[in-house]
């Protein structure tokens, strides 16, 4: 799996579609508020990503819980959008979702017609991505499970069971600063995919 190479924002705000493209393959990234969607989203998209980020204001207080994360001045307000090109043919869509509460009622929606989801979790606040999950299997849309990392890790198995993951969703640590990490946690969605396809059929 392939993707196009790009350095700086300049650059990837121009990168055209290929005209040969003509497959479409939407993917989903889901988690609590603030656990870094909007980021991996920006890391990895090959254009500047469109993204609907809006300033926190004091009419969030006690709306939107922000202790957990104390810098955070703003906050996905419908959701993030960044493409990928994987070859000629096929062009990866990624859709960051909002995570706060009050927003839930727009992930149906984003689910609809995604291959897979990437579930983005903060090891401080497992809690925060049980809904993710419980939304995604209800939807029976395929996942993998992303901690993204802020310093503060626990064993695999640990963070298996709290989140009482099925042993056969992938778990991956990611940096979601990262290009490289959070394309490989991409990589590893696409590969679940696939192993989830009958012999002879194909995930596009």
């Amino acid at each position: 799996m392939d993707f196009a190479s790009s350095d700086s924002a300049p650059e990837r705000s121009l990168a055209p579609l290929h005209s040969t493209a003509q497959h479409g393959l939407k993917i989903v990234v889901i988690g609590g508020f603030g656990v870094g969607k909007t980021t991996l989203v920006r890391s990895v998209s090959e254009i500047r990503p469109l993204d609907t980020e809006a300033t926190m204001t004091d009419m969030s207080v006690g709306v939107d819980d922000a202790g957990a994360v104390p810098g955070k001045s703003s906050t996905t307000v419908a959701f993030d959008f960044g493409r990928i090109t994987l070859d000629d043919e096929h062009v990866l869509y990624l859709f960051g979702a909002p995570g706060q509460q009050r927003f839930w009622f727009l992930w149906d929606r984003l689910f609809t017609g995604a291959l897979g989801a990437i579930v983005l979790v903060d090891q401080r606040r497992i809690s925060d991505s049980w809904y993710a999950i419980d939304r995604l299997e209800h939807q029976g849309t395929p996942f993998v499970v992303a901690c993204n990392d802020f310093g503060d890790s626990h064993p695999p198995q640990q963070v298996r069971d709290a989140l009482d993951l099925d042993p056969a969703v992938p778990l991956l640590m990611c940096d979601a600063r990262s290009r490289e990490s959070s394309k490989q946690v991409l990589i590893a969605l696409v590969e679940h995919l696939y192993s989830a396809v009958p012999q002879g059929e194909t995930i596009a």
